[in-house]
């Protein structure tokens, strides 16, 4: 397991990269300088327990919401600084997405396509790939948005964040409240997003998940990362759930009390 470290001169340029990200609501800190590292080609899983900081700090790292301190970089471009270039390279998946709800699936990809400034011709071409892939070809015609399942509004969300082709994705919860067959196939485009050479950053609270599809682990809790690396070195040789649980400081509950349940 190794802890949190800057990136060494000489080296290749991360494909993602945190700096003291620090973010305070009131008296309330709910980033605590965080520093993180996506190296290129990698498939990075974030977990930590709720309110550890994992959507504020992606948050920030994506612009969506303005740090009080500390930089984000994608591919060594600055997102607050040299925002329309970072966003060309950055494919973004929030919480709690919010999406043209008037709009049918390739209504949807038509929109953003042109917000990108893509020739219509490709748009059309990515659009058509996209929904085919997703299993949402059959109703991206006449299926509003807001008639969209959980599992369609994820993998719509998905195609919307991969749309441009970045090289960069940073996917906040993608598998809440999937189904199987959904979740199956959002995993299948993730990898072979990975194997064509892009890198991936997801937040989760799955350990189980993360230990499938992630090669390498940050583990967030009370604002900070407090532990990073490749995920067989940060679990060791136990599940990840196990280390996670020891990292965090937590006390697992649920062997006393409630003795009427068991009438």
């Amino acid at each position: 397991m190794t802890d949190t470290t800057s990136s060494t001169p000489g080296r290749e340029e991360p494909a993602f990269r945190l700096d003291g990200l620090h973010k305070v609501f009131g008296d309330y800190t709910a980033a605590d300088h965080v520093e993180l590292t996506v190296r290129p080609g990698s498939f990075y899983g974030l977990v930590g327990p709720n309110g550890a900081g994992k959507t504020t700090t992606l948050s920030m790292a994506v612009g969506l919401l303005r740090p009080d301190a500390g930089t984000a970089r994608v591919h060594g471009v600055d997102i607050w600084a040299q925002p329309l270039q970072a966003r060309r390279l950055l494919g973004v998946l929030p919480d709690g997405l919010a999406m043209p709800e008037r709009l049918t699936g390739r209504e949807l990809l038509t929109y953003l396509g042109q917000l990108h400034g893509l020739d219509a011709t490709e748009v059309d071409r990515r659009a058509d790939e996209l929904l085919a892939v997703m299993e949402l070809d059959g109703s991206a015609e006449s299926t509003l948005v807001v008639d969209y399942s959980t599992g369609m509004r994820k993998k719509v969300g998905l195609a919307t964040a991969l749309l441009h082709a970045p090289r960069m994705l940073v996917l906040d919860e993608p598998f809440e409240a999937v189904d199987p067959v959904s979740a199956a196939t959002i995993k299948q485009i993730l990898r072979r997003f990975v194997e064509g050479g892009g890198s991936v950053l997801i937040s989760s609270h799955v350990m189980a998940l993360v230990e499938q599809l992630c090669d390498t682990v940050g583990v967030m809790a009370r604002g900070r990362v407090v532990a990073e690396g490749p995920l067989d070195d940060v679990r060791g040789s136990r599940s990840l759930e196990e280390t996670f649980v020891d990292l965090v400081g937590v006390t697992v509950g649920g062997g006393e009390g409630l003795s009427w349940l068991a009438s």
